[in-house]
């Protein structure tokens, strides 16, 4: 069992900048395999569909998985029988669903949690965030303080993403494809459907959108080939993490500290889940791996390689959180009477002096 010093060199003021992670992956089919990146909506000039940035020199970078996505695909982990332990198990349920904060949008600050119980007392770890303690609110939502957070809608307390993680294809070849649905019969011709709603092409044509009538869809994503590999990127910001304090509590900081990084260290060695999205499924490239890199980077630049193994850092996560204290549990429900004042602005924070005060920067998931 790991003493609760062993990685305090992370807490040192004098220790590394960040621990950084690069994975060369491929997709199951093989290096040269097609894979299907996420789409984006348009808006602000961008037409919606892959994310491609174009180089001037002729290369591109796609974007596979986004920050916030790869959040959202980590931070559940906490979630699963053996990591219950060490986070506040809090559920809220509205109306005939139930959902664990985990997984709602915008985590502690997120409307869902705002509507209940838990609003003043999350309010008041807010503030408390502001006033430069992060414990009360590692009492609710301590992955809140892994993955960032904005309180957006209320006291506007920010803090910053301390594990980072994206993943990018380059050089990459965007493909196309056609289909077309084509139904069992001619319904029109049949006498089956009058021939009047049979107008307009494609989606304006109501028995097209129904299923009735041929249906073309082309030129629509077909994929992308990644000629210059696909990489993980990730970074746990062990300088941000040491600026969450507790007052002036020196032991109490510590406490916070150990049991923030624990659980840092258990995400970031975490085996998540091959799969992102229908055509998506990516493993480590074996062709590649001297590429690979897990290493200590220090303020100087000066990069060391390191082997931090996942039952290990749960190891000491697990002694961390006990010493620190592991917030209560919940299951609370949805309160519609609290929805109504939220959306007449009642009991929001209102100082402007607070609304332009922020710990850190962090973007909204």
């Amino acid at each position: 069992m790991p003493t609760l010093n062993v990685f305090d060199k992370y807490l040192d003021q004098d220790g590394p900048a960040a621990l950084v992670i690069r994975e060369q992956l491929m997709p199951v089919e093989g290096p040269d395999g097609v894979l299907f990146p996420a789409t984006f909506a348009a808006g602000d000039g961008f037409q919606g569909g892959y994310n491609i940035d174009p180089d001037p020199l002729g290369s591109n970078v796609c974007l596979i998985d986004s920050v916030g996505s790869q959040a959202n695909r980590i931070e559940p982990l906490f979630m699963r029988d053996k990591y219950l332990h060490l986070v506040p198990q809090i559920i809220i349920q509205a109306g005939q669903k139930e959902v664990h904060l985990l997984e709602a949008g915008h985590r502690a600050g997120d409307a869902i949690v705002r509507c209940s119980e838990l609003q003043q007392k999350l309010q008041d770890a807010f503030r408390a965030v502001l006033k430069g303690n992060a414990e009360p609110l590692a009492k609710i939502a301590p992955t809140s303080l892994v993955f960032g957070v904005w309180d957006s809608r209320d006291t506007q307390a920010k803090l910053p993403r301390l594990i980072a993680s994206t993943i990018r294809a380059f050089n990459v070849r965007a493909l196309y494809r056609g289909a077309v649905y084509i139904p069992p019969l001619d319904y029109v011709d049949e006498g089956l459907i009058d021939p009047e709603l049979d107008s307009g092409e494609g989606k304006n044509n109501p028995l097209s959108v129904k299923g009735f009538k041929h249906n073309p869809a082309s030129h629509s994503h077909g994929g992308i080939i990644a000629t210059g590999g696909i990489r993980r990127d990730a970074s746990l910001g062990l300088a941000a993490l040491r600026l969450l304090v507790v007052d002036k509590a020196d032991d109490r900081t510590r406490a916070l500290q150990r049991y923030i990084l624990g659980l840092c260290l258990v995400a970031f060695t975490a085996n998540t889940s091959s799969y992102l999205r229908q055509g998506c499924m990516l493993v480590r490239n074996p062709e590649k791996a001297h590429d690979d890199e897990f290493v200590e980077v220090y303020s100087t630049g000066e990069r060391k390689k390191i082997n931090l193994i996942h039952e290990e850092t749960l190891e000491f996560a697990t002694v961390a959180a006990k010493a620190f204290g592991v917030g209560e549990s919940y299951k609370i429900s949805f309160d519609k009477d609290r929805a109504l004042k939220n959306i007449l602005g009642e009991g929001e924070e209102k100082s402007k002096s607070k609304r332009g005060k922020k710990v850190g920067a962090s973007e909204e998931k």
